[in-house]
């Protein structure tokens, strides 16, 4: 079973400016990304049970400001951040149909493009981490080269012990081909303690017939604890080797899919964090799914989140 040398959470990725529809053509502006929407999430859940951060790089202007600032109030260690004085956060738009979503995105000049361009800042902004997270959009973003540099840092990172969170959380828009894809992934399983796919994407870029595969796939590449997620589907699981499935509770009152299968990493892994079982984590993680999904945008509101510390209890 995994264990954390300490409760030092780090996420590395992309944050963005989000548009959230309102009504009548209006959007509330707010910061996201799929990395941020999980490690912002665990530290309103974790309080002081937990130092949580997140590794990234914005600009120098009054929105980047903005966004730093509000990890800051919201209790997140910012000193892993880094200022591109050329570039600014990227930014997207969330477009409404029913409550399925999909996304306009700006962020082809996103200074979080350069986060893995200098190892020293990488390595010491996960220094001493008990658990890192990140995602395939962290490494899709990446040129190939920085894409090894991050990969270099997390080797030496669990070689000090870390453990390393992979979701997948593929989006081939941001690949030049689906074959890049596959490739990055799978250099990334090298270095991955608990994955956490959603089937969706598995099925689609690997064909995978059923959950069943996903979970041996990841398996067979040596990732000790796999959890697939599967929208309203069942939740099926194997850590050392020992497979589960968890049915996901029928979720009332949906406004709006954003974020969901972030929220459900971020209630996982704070549940693995202090030491609960991966049933429990995944019964977290679906608690804090189903409030993400009955509010706007990808993070449910702060002091919801606060008051929901019994899920970890």
């Amino acid at each position: 079973m995994l264990t954390f040398r300490n409760h030092k959470v780090v996420a590395i990725g992309e944050a963005m400016l989000e548009l959230a529809p309102v009504g009548e053509g209006l959007y509330s502006r707010g910061y996201a990304g799929d990395t941020f929407n999980t490690v912002w999430h665990m530290a309103q859940l974790l309080g002081d049970r937990a130092q949580v951060g997140y590794v990234t790089r914005v600009g120098q202007d009054k929105l980047s400001d903005g966004f730093i600032a509000e990890l800051a109030a919201d209790g997140l260690d910012t000193t892993g951040i880094a200022r591109d004085p050329d570039r600014t956060m990227g930014l997207y738009l969330i477009a409404l149909e029913g409550v399925e979503r999909s996304f306009h995105y700006w962020r082809s000049e996103s200074a979080a493009r350069a986060l893995a361009d200098d190892r020293a800042v990488l390595a010491r902004a996960v220094q001493d981490a008990g658990l890192i997270h990140l995602s395939g959009i962290t490494l899709a973003i990446l040129s190939p080269s920085a894409r090894k540099t991050l990969l270099n840092v997390l080797a030496d990172a669990r070689a000090n012990r870390a453990v390393i969170s992979f979701d997948p959380n593929i989006r081939l828009r941001l690949w030049s081909s689906p074959d890049a894809a596959r490739a990055a992934v799978a250099s990334m399983l090298a270095h991955t303690d608990i994955a956490l796919p959603s089937f969706d994407d598995e099925a689609s870029l690997w064909d995978d017939a059923n959950l069943a595969a996903t979970v041996a796939r990841y398996a067979a590449a040596g990732v000790q604890e796999v959890v697939v997620k599967n929208g309203p589907g069942d939740v099926v699981s194997q850590a050392d080797g020992v497979g589960n499935t968890v049915a996901t509770p029928t979720v009332t009152g949906i406004r709006d899919t954003t974020g969901a299968g972030d929220a459900f990493n971020a209630g996982y892994l704070s549940a693995r964090l202090l030491g609960y079982s991966p049933a429990k984590a995944i019964a977290a993680g679906q608690t804090l799914s189903a409030e993400v999904l009955r509010h706007a945008g990808a993070r449910a509101p702060k002091a919801l989140v606060r008051g929901m510390s019994q899920i970890l209890a």
